[in-house]
């Protein structure tokens, strides 16, 4: 009778062992995995006048809530790891519709509408969304991409624009 019961407590030990060696596996595995770090993202008056302040150059998307490409290039790239930890570190990322009624933006000392400010930074030549403008806010150089740009796209760009646009 003894050898049964210490047979069977064997038994139920070794099961709660392996039941709680593989909860414990199971837990690291989420506790360290890594967050995806998201973009910071800002309104274009708080975005340039932090992008004076810190002199760095400026990401803006140019975006519209009905195109379809843009929410895609939200997805497949801005969520990327690779692309927002360089945002968040080198750039300072707006969101910008110039759809928005009634909301009043300051660039470069002058005061636009939506559609205004989107000629201003774009120097006319937005044909297209999403078009990402990149703005050095102390020379007020920018540089445009039109269209959706993929993760790997995004990353090739974002060190050609750190070169070309450096902010001093």
């Amino acid at each position: 009778m003894v050898f049964v019961f210490l047979s069977f407590k064997k038994i139920k030990m070794k099961k709660i062992a392996v039941i709680l060696s593989v909860f414990i596996t199971i837990l690291g595995l989420y506790a360290f995995k890594p967050k995806n770090e998201e973009v910071k993202w800002m309104g274009f008056n708080e975005g340039y006048a932090l992008a004076k302040k810190k002199n760095k150059i400026m990401l803006v998307d140019v975006y519209t809530e009905w195109c379809g490409w843009c929410k895609r290039m939200d997805k497949d790239t801005y969520a990327k790891s690779s692309i927002s930890s360089v945002l968040n570190d080198k750039y300072v990322s707006v969101k910008f519709n110039p759809e928005v009624e009634g909301v009043k933006y300051t660039y470069n000392g002058k005061t636009y509408d939506g559609p205004g400010l989107a000629a201003a930074i774009s120097n006319n030549s937005i044909s297209g969304y999403p078009t990402t403008v990149f703005i050095n806010p102390k020379s007020h150089k920018t540089k445009l991409e039109v269209g959706y740009k993929n993760e790997s796209d995004m990353s090739v760009i974002l060190v050609d624009i750190q070169k070309s646009l450096k902010a001093k």
